[in-house]
């Protein structure tokens, strides 16, 4: 009995060891991101400036040219397929043997196909939320300069120390996650270059995220390929835009 205690306990002496050894440089460097970059959410003013930078934005991206625009299609991270029909409301969502036509106005109304295979078992529904959720977050990298006017956005101005203005953007209502606030940061054209985050799936407040590698479109709309956040860099590849054919 007391060989099998004394190996006991040393087997769970390694293993906290491991535990330690493993999660301890985890939480130390979560603990650095955190002090270095958790900022709080920053005040601002809603009003007649607010909506003037905003308009200043979208012209810096031909918001004319991108609200002619009918078909997207990209890919997010090598991982997420997807071809949007903006005037049709239906997004085909695709990812590993899933495709998903998503209907985005009635989602009961969405077909789901396992490996070329019409699908509608029990996990349906639950596979027409996930591809929801894909939606939402990989369209935004791809589309949320254009949606600065949508309904439900409250708009504010951000002064800085320096007199630098950004534009603070909360979505009050739709997506996954109601509440999110972002604020966009520009270059000496207007054109949004980042944005800070505030948002329910980051642990970290006021993280900043690059808007570069802009590519024009076939419709005119500009569009961002690449982004950065911290050491990560998001990747949207194969992005197309066409216009509504009359």
């Amino acid at each position: 009995m007391k060989k099998k205690s004394s190996r006991l306990k040393r087997v769970l002496k390694i293993i906290g060891g491991l535990i330690v050894f493993f999660t301890l440089p985890s939480l130390l460097f979560f603990g650095y991101l955190y002090f270095r970059y958790n900022e709080d959410l920053p005040s601002g003013t809603q009003g007649k400036e607010a909506d003037i930078l905003a308009m200043n934005m979208l012209q810096s991206l031909d918001y004319k040219a991108y609200m002619a625009t009918d078909y997207l299609e990209w890919t997010f991270k090598g991982r997420h397929q997807y071809k949007w029909h903006k005037s049709e409301n239906r997004c085909e969502v695709l990812w590993s043997d899933f495709k998903v036509d998503l209907d985005l106005k009635n989602h009961d109304n969405s077909k789901i196909y396992v490996a070329n295979q019409e699908y509608n078992g029990e996990d349906k529904h639950k596979l027409i939320h996930k591809a929801e959720a894909l939606f939402n977050n990989d369209s935004f990298w791809l589309v949320a300069p254009y949606k600065v006017l949508d309904s439900g956005v409250e708009r504010r101005l951000v002064t800085d120390d320096n007199g630098k203005k950004s534009l603070l953007v909360t979505y009050t209502k739709g997506g996954t996650t109601p509440g999110d606030s972002y604020l966009w940061h520009f270059d000496a054209s207007g054109k949004p270059k980042s944005y800070q985050m505030w948002v329910d799936i980051l642990p970290i407040n006021g993280l900043e995220a690059t808007w570069e590698n802009w590519i024009t479109t076939e419709s005119g709309a500009q569009l961002p390929t690449f982004h950065k956040l911290l050491f990560l860099g998001l990747e949207l590849d194969g992005v197309k835009g066409t216009a509504l054919k009359e």
